[in-house]
C-alpha cells in the first residue's frame, strides 16, 4: 500500500490539491481511509481536514457496493473469462464471513474497523452482502468500523502515539 500511494503523493498529488487526492483515493477500494491518511500525512494535508475527507470518500461507496454487488457478481458469472474471479472473489469473502455470523453487527464493525491488509468498507460491504444482511444494519456497521478505522489510522499516519506517551 505504502508504494501506491506514494505513486498518489508524486504523481496525482503534483496535479491537483492535496486534500483532491486525499478524498479520491479514499474511495478506492483496498487504500481506503487508511491510504488516504497515510496519503494526506505525507501530502501535509491538517489532520482536522483529512479526517471528514476520508470518512466521506470512503463510505460514498459503500451503500452501491451493498446494493448492486450481487448484480455485478452474477452477471460476470456468466462469462467464461470473469467466472473464475467472481468466484475466487466469493470464496475469499466467505471464508472472511465465516466468524462473523454469530455476531454479525459487532463482527463486520471490528472487521472493516480494525485496520489489517483486506479488511475496510469495501470488503466489509462485500461480505455483508454475500450473507444477505440488512442493508441498515450493515451500513451502520460498516459506517461505524470506518470510523473506528480511521481513529486509528489518524493515531499511527500523524504519529500521534509519539505525542501521547512523551
Amino acid at each position: 500500500m505504502d508504494q501506491v500511494v506514494n505513486w498518489f503523493a508524486t504523481s496525482v498529488g503534483s496535479r491537483i490539491s492535496a486534500e483532491a487526492v486525499t478524498f479520491i483515493v479514499s474511495l478506492l477500494p483496498i487504500l481506503e481511509c487508511r491510504g488516504g491518511l497515510l496519503l494526506a500525512s505525507i501530502l501535509k494535508v491538517n489532520l482536522l481536514k483529512a479526517i471528514p475527507l476520508v470518512i466521506v470518500g470512503n463510505i460514498l461507496p459503500i451503500p452501491f457496493v451493498l446494493l448492486f454487488m450481487r448484480r455485478i457478481l452474477n452477471f460476470m458469472r456468466r462469462f467464461s473469462v470473469t467466472r473464475p474471479f467472481v468466484e475466487w472473489l466469493e470464496k475469499r469473502a466467505k471464508n472472511k464471513s465465516a466468524g462473523l455470523k454469530r455476531g454479525e453487527f459487532w463482527g463486520l464493525l471490528l472487521f472493516v474497523g480494525i485496520p489489517l491488509p483486506g479488511t475496510g468498507g469495501w470488503t466489509g460491504a462485500l461480505v455483508a452482502s454475500l450473507m444477505e444482511m440488512d442493508l441498515k444494519k450493515a451500513m451502520l456497521a460498516i459506517s461505524l468500523g470506518v470510523l473506528l478505522a480511521t481513529f486509528i489510522m489518524a493515531i499511527v499516519s500523524y504519529g500521534l502515539l509519539g505525542i501521547l506517551f512523551h
